[in-house]
């Protein structure tokens, strides 16, 4: 199996000279059938039809709807948290910080941290880049729909996360940044992590959707190599900034690649799914016949 393709093969023999043979003697023919192949293979594909994506406005537009509703009353509680104490901030201590984590408590640079909103912003934009693929912008509604979808199934998990878990900052821990920073709301919302989110679902969805339209084309390769590299830089930053531990960084990295890859997935028209049958006729000192490889992906 590889790339996501499932090989079966199925070979046929017919005028064998070891007809009748005992078992010994015609597992040593087979074994030489693909070698002494005398044809070239013959390669049957079926051309897919039908749309790319399905999309189904009385099922998916509800979910998008509810999930936008959810996630604009979300942002207002988690934005709105009360204080934290002086005293609760100080008694912080990084030794009872998990072991995986521990590495990063006390980190804190605003520079890192408002240059990190710019690649944010930005990444909002890239599935408009698609829209250059003739292709993909004859359904540029369709893909529009579905991004809007991924983007809040994101926020849903994002938002309902950061409001039902308290979690400090690493930041927090970092006794010499300023004490009003240290107590503020926001510093109790450090898992899981937001931007990270959305920047592996607005790089992730643009790789997914083009990779759709053109399984052929090399191009989604470094499509998909691009999204790992600016997610990973993503990470990075807020890392260093103090904002998130790993482990908040591995929940939003999860929740973001998995709306990218699975709304459009579960959008997916199956009829779009491509056979591709190879028949290999072979002749050999034992044995004649045909061996066929049915590739389906």
């Amino acid at each position: 199996m590889k790339n996501g393709t499932l090989i079966g093969i199925l070979t046929l023999f017919i005028c064998a000279k070891s007809f009748g043979q005992d078992t010994t003697t015609v597992q040593q023919a087979d074994s030489v059938v693909l070698r002494d192949t005398a044809f070239p293979p013959a390669v049957l594909k079926s051309k897919p039809v039908g749309p790319i994506y399905n999309y189904k406005p009385a099922i998916d537009l509800p979910i998008t709807l509810v999930a936008i509703g959810w996630d604009a009353y979300a942002f207002t509680k988690i934005y709105s948290k009360p204080s934290s104490s002086p005293e609760e901030v100080n008694a912080l201590r990084i030794e009872n910080v998990n072991w995986f984590d521990r590495w990063v408590a006390g980190n804190y640079s605003e520079k890192t941290d408002k240059f990190s909103y710019i690649p944010f912003y930005g990444s909002l934009a890239l599935p408009f880049f698609l829209l250059f693929d003739k292709e993909i912008r004859k359904d540029a509604g369709k893909i529009g729909l579905m991004w809007l979808e991924a983007i809040s199934v994101t926020g849903v998990f994002y938002t309902g996360a950061t409001y039902l878990v308290d979690r400090y900052r690493p930041y927090t821990y970092n006794t010499s940044v300023p004490i009003d920073v240290r107590t503020a709301g926001g510093a109790k919302n450090s898992f899981l992590a937001g931007h990270l989110a959305v920047m592996a679902t607005s790089t992730f969805f643009t790789a997914k959707v083009y990779a759709d339209y053109h399984p052929e084309s090399n191009i989604k390769w470094l499509l998909y190599t691009g999204a790992t590299g600016l997610t990973a830089w993503m990470a990075a930053m807020r890392l260093h900034s103090g904002n998130h531990f790993p482990t908040d960084e591995l929940a939003g990295l999860t929740v973001g690649i998995g709306s990218a890859l699975l709304v459009p997935a579960f959008h997916k028209n199956k009829s779009r799914k491509r056979h591709d049958i190879t028949l290999f006729p072979f002749t050999g000192e034992r044995s004649s016949g045909v061996a066929m490889i049915y590739k389906f992906r």
